[in-house]
């Protein structure tokens, strides 16, 4: 059986990341003293960490003299939290409350309210598709379109929802209501989550 390496020998950002698993949250300052390494060898590991999205700024405090130094903690993504779970208990409480035939007209509102002014500037078709890609974007979709034999096809690289989405498939008529609020054309959803050639998966929708 392999040992478990001692903390004083895991790589330095593991060693960061688990000094503020340990504590919640420290300096640069804490540390360097910690570990020690020098103030700005430690800034260096914790901006490549925060690049990364596995740590952040959560505050401030005051370490002696001078102005209060930042302090970090673990991201949102590393800690996790429960918007899963509650999101999925709201959308059942919501939607299970309405009658069958109330419940796409107010998921078409919810899709008008999530596409916001931009939805209803009008121009032409490429224009709309850009202000609905940059929408998507803004929203973690990762789209973009292409111009398909039969129409425009908008692609959908990530789902927002999709730790949801198998007990909730009403939200693909969301997505659909969302692309028609910015374009005004039917669409046709004719992949969900199938696997690209780069082998993620994606969505793609068909304007008509």
């Amino acid at each position: 059986m392999t040992p478990t390496p001692s903390p004083s020998r895991l790589p330095t950002r593991l060693r960061i990341l688990d000094y503020l698993r340990k504590h919640q949250a420290a300096s640069a300052l804490e540390l360097s003293r910690a570990l020690g390494m020098t103030v700005a060898n430690i800034r260096h590991h914790l901006a490549v960490l925060a690049a990364n999205d596995l740590v952040q700024a959560v505050g401030r405090r005051r370490e002696g003299l001078g102005r209060p130094k930042q302090v970090y903690g673990l991201s949102r993504r590393l800690l996790g939290d429960g918007l899963d779970e509650l999101s999925g208990r709201l959308l059942s409480e919501w939607l299970g409350g309405l009658p069958e035939e109330q419940r796409d007209p107010a998921l078409r509102r919810l899709a008008d309210r999530l596409a916001g002014p931009a939805a209803g500037q009008g121009g032409a078709l490429p224009a709309r598709l850009a202000r609905l890609v940059q929408r998507l974007d803004a929203l973690h979709y990762q789209a973009r379109w292409e111009a398909g034999p039969t129409g425009a096809r908008i692609l959908l690289g990530h789902c927002p929802y999709a730790a949801i989405i198998a007990d909730h498939p009403e939200l693909c008529r969301m997505d659909a209501f969302l692309l028609e609020a910015f374009l005004g054309l039917p669409l046709t959803q004719t992949a969900k989550l199938e696997r690209a050639a780069s082998g993620l998966p994606q969505c793609i929708f068909v304007a008509r």
